[in-house]
């Protein structure tokens, strides 16, 4: 039997959130890739993020590169009302619809709800597989009950966090 394509798609400042919030932990990306990848031939990996220009930003973002992952940048928008703004909703829409007739598995990394019609859709209109990945206490049941597989978020794809050294 031929080896099944997935294509990645992780939104990075969700999964960087609900690690930190429920586990006190960060996303274990090598790990993440391992997982998918398993038997599986990848035909697109991105990662969507925002950029703040910090010096450690950039060096997460190489080290994604290094495991294989496209990164994809938008710029932080602080507004004067002091919200901000940095979405990538819409980006990751148009790549997964483009991706889904190349690949067999979408592979999706988020616990964003507004993923859920994505999923819907490109099962129905190209019979794929759908993986979610997520934080479960912090994903949307919508985009759970959409997904083909669910997979939780656990201690396995999990790094803890480093303390800064005290001088």
């Amino acid at each position: 039997m031929a080896e099944k394509s997935v294509a990645l798609f992780v939104d990075v400042q969700n999964i960087y959130y609900t690690t930190r919030q429920i586990y006190n932990s960060h996303f274990d990306y090598n790990a993440f890739w391992a997982l998918v990848s398993k038997g599986r031939k990848v035909t697109k990996a991105i990662a969507y993020a925002i950029d703040r220009g910090d010096p450690k930003q950039q060096q997460f973002q190489d080290i994604l590169r290094a495991i294989g992952f496209e990164v994809k940048l938008k710029p932080y928008i602080q507004r004067s009302d002091g919200t901000s703004k940095g979405d990538w909703d819409v980006g990751i829409t148009l790549d997964v619809m483009s991706w889904a007739p190349k690949a067999d598995i979408i592979a999706l990394a988020s616990g964003d709800g507004d993923f859920d019609l994505l999923l819907q859709k490109i099962q129905q209109d190209f019979g794929l597989q759908t993986e979610v990945y997520g934080v479960e206490a912090l994903t949307a049941s919508s985009l759970i009950q959409a997904s083909s597989h669910f997979i939780p978020i656990t201690h396995n794809l999990l790094l803890p966090i480093k303390k800064a050294k005290k001088q």
